[in-house]
């Protein structure tokens, strides 16, 4: 009953970030699911695969209600979607396919310092200046492999990554929340369907696994996040909370420091 309610919490919490800040809740969902099945007593080497490869199952659910509510909203460029998506699909299948080889300790160095990372950005509020447009239809590919590569090792819907991008490119502070949303979906289906496919393969995972997919933590995390991720972008469109942003930047740090303490004991 516990571990169900912590699913449940998680999924809480990390939906209303992925409405609010458009960033998919990754940075959440991987370090808490990763503390989660240490206590579950999964084979160790395996539980940050697992937490990456559940967490890209959640994301593309609570994906799809945060950019439907933003789309209602007329906030999401769907002609940006449209032709970064094929470089992200392919980035992100092939990223997960590397990442399956990949030692646990070394993805939880990986994913510590990328929380610092985003959550320095969050605090200082670093906004690259807008000076250029939007690149060609290959360049919007390359672009798109690129983040489809890196958020496949860190388990994020892209808005890391996207979120710069797309105001660097002049796209409107409103309208870039909503399409980095809208892109966090083919993120967390070439994610999903990636770290699927690589753990079919791999023996003493838990039951009730697909993949690297754990299905009951899938379950209590979508359950919740889909309620709260439309209310955080009915917030977001509503309210400026900068406040907010950095209390989420401390988190990433306390994050951070957990996964790289983990990783060096």
């Amino acid at each position: 009953m516990g571990i169900g309610l912590a699913y449940l919490a998680l999924g809480v919490f990390s939906g209303f970030l992925a409405g609010l800040l458009g960033i998919g809740g990754g940075l959440v969902i991987v370090p808490v699911l990763t503390a989660i099945f240490t206590v579950q007593q999964f084979a160790p080497q395996y539980v940050v695969h697992l937490a990456l490869g559940t967490a890209f199952a959640c994301i593309l659910f609570s994906s799809t209600a945060s950019f439907w509510a933003h789309h209602r909203h007329g906030a999401v460029r769907w002609d940006i979607v449209k032709h970064i998506a094929p470089g992200i699909l392919a980035g992100v299948v092939l990223g997960s396919t590397v990442v399956a080889q990949i030692p646990g300790m070394y993805l939880k160095l990986f994913f510590g310092g990328l929380e610092f990372l985003v959550g320095t950005q969050m605090l200082l509020d670093l906004k690259p200046r807008t000076h250029r447009q939007l690149p060609g239809k290959v360049g919007m590919i390359g672009v798109g492999g690129f983040i489809g590569a890196v958020s496949s090792a860190g388990g994020i819907g892209g808005g890391v990554l996207s979120v710069p991008f797309l105001l660097w490119c002049n796209v409107t502070l409103r309208d870039t929340i909503g399409t980095s949303a809208a892109i966090g979906f083919p993120i967390a289906a070439g994610g999903t369907i990636g770290y699927m496919i690589n753990g079919l393969a791999i023996k003493g995972l838990p039951a009730f696994s697909l993949g690297f997919v754990y299905l009951p933590a899938l379950l209590g995390v979508v359950a919740a996040s889909v309620v709260t991720a439309p209310l955080g972008a009915r917030i977001a469109h509503r309210a400026n909370g900068p406040w907010l942003r950095r209390i989420f930047a401390l988190l990433l740090y306390a994050f951070g420091i957990k996964m790289l303490w983990v990783a060096w004991v």
